[in-house]
Order: structure tokens, then sequence, then C-alpha cells
């Protein structure tokens, strides 16, 4: 067990198990081996005054560390793996530990801003052809974006032979993007054309199945989930 000064620390990390966001925070959590409770938060109400104190944004994740509120995903996780050293990222404190900790946040980087967004815009879109036309565009970008990033991937990223940094802040997005056109919400030719990717579809593979990835992971709830949060903008649309 971790621990900071020797003191195992006291963690309550504020969740949903069906948000990608949050998901991220499990997954380094789980990673470091850390113990701690877990306070479930209802997204599809209001949020309650109680936790709006917590984290005046209404938002999941955020922990409670040893009486400390931290909030925003990339954040939360970027703490926790610097508060606990760990195969998840190398020291900041030499060139060669500074240089693989810039090229994972380019890595989660450029998965979040050219190709993260891609599934809910097709979950969203209105028509098969529209769909199709994004599916295109997604695997278009991780083909352009994504896999030159993982020609090292051993067979996590930079040759790790365990999880890093890099798939805890990816993976939430990636499972979802698998398990979704197994159940119509994607196209079943997204899934088939990046299976074609050979670095992307090697490194996705191991990474879906890591315990840490699918030990809060329920697919059926998942896709419940999201099925109604589109059906409800859709509606408000």
């Amino acid at each position: 067990m971790a621990a900071i000064n020797g003191n195992p620390p006291k963690i309550t990390i504020y969740t949903n198990h069906n948000c990608p966001y949050a998901h991220r925070a499990h997954i380094v959590i789980k990673e470091l081996g850390l113990p701690y409770e877990e306070v479930i938060i209802d997204l599809n109400k209001p949020r309650e005054p109680w936790y709006l104190e917590v984290n005046p944004r209404g938002l999941v994740p955020s922990i409670n560390f040893n009486g400390e509120i931290i909030t925003e995903s990339a954040i939360v996780s970027q703490f926790l793996a610097d508060a606990y050293p760990s195969h998840l990222l190398p020291p900041s404190n030499t060139v060669d530990g500074a240089l693989k900790r810039a090229r994972i946040n380019f890595f989660t980087d450029t998965w979040t801003t050219k190709a993260g967004s891609f599934w809910f815009k097709i979950a969203m879109a209105d028509s098969e052809e529209e769909k199709e036309k994004l599916s295109k565009e997604l695997v278009s970008t991780v083909k352009k974006e994504i896999e030159p990033l993982l020609k090292d991937a051993a067979p996590f990223f930079g040759g790790s032979s365990k999880l890093t940094f890099a798939e805890a802040i990816v993976a939430p997005f990636i499972v979802r993007l698998f398990a979704f056109t197994k159940h119509g919400l994607l196209p079943k030719s997204a899934s088939d054309e990046m299976h074609g990717l050979p670095q992307f579809s090697k490194w996705a593979t191991e990474v879906i199945k890591q315990e840490s990835v699918t030990y809060i992971w329920n697919e059926e709830r998942a896709v419940e989930s999201i099925k109604k949060k589109v059906a409800s903008l859709k509606a408000k649309a």
C-alpha cells in the first residue's frame, strides 16, 4: 500500500462509474494500489447542495485527499501519480524523465484534442450516413495522429510493459469506443477499420483487458446510460 510519510492516505472519491472522466481517476487509484472510499453521484438529477460545496462545478470526479479537495479528472489523476511515484510516470527531476513525461502529455493531448470527441458526435448524429461519415473521420484521425505515437508500444505507451499515465487518461474512451460499436451506438465499420491499424489495434486490445480498466466498468450499464443521455439531449434539441 502506498503511503506518504509512512501513513496511508485517506481518500474519498466522488464518482459515477458510467462517467469516462471519473474512470480515469479509478484507473490511477487501482494502479497505485491506494485505499479509498467512494461516494456515487447521480448525474441524472441536479446536484445536491452538499456536493456543490465539494465541487461547485458539480462534476465528477472530485477527491477528498486527507482533507484537501481536488477536482477535474486530469488534475486528480496527475496529482495522485505525482504524489505516489510508480510505473505510471517517471520522475520529472531528470532530463530523461521529463522527456518521457512530455511525450505522454503530448499523446494524451493529441487524443483529447484530435480524436476524443468523435464517439459522442457519432452517437448524436441523426442519420446513418452522418454516422458513417464521422466514423471515417475518426479512423482517419486515429491513423494520422495516434498510430505513429504508438510505434514503440510494448505493449503500452513508450515501450512500457506496464500501464502508463497515457493509458490511464485515454483508456476510458477506448473501452467505450469498442463497446459502443457492439451495441449499435457507433457504426461497426469504425471498430473494424481501427482493428486494421496495426499499432493502435495491438495497443488497444491490451489496454481494454487490464484489471485497472475493467474493475468498475459495466458495459451494459454504460451503454444504457449513454443511450438515455443521447435521447434526452436530442429531445431537448
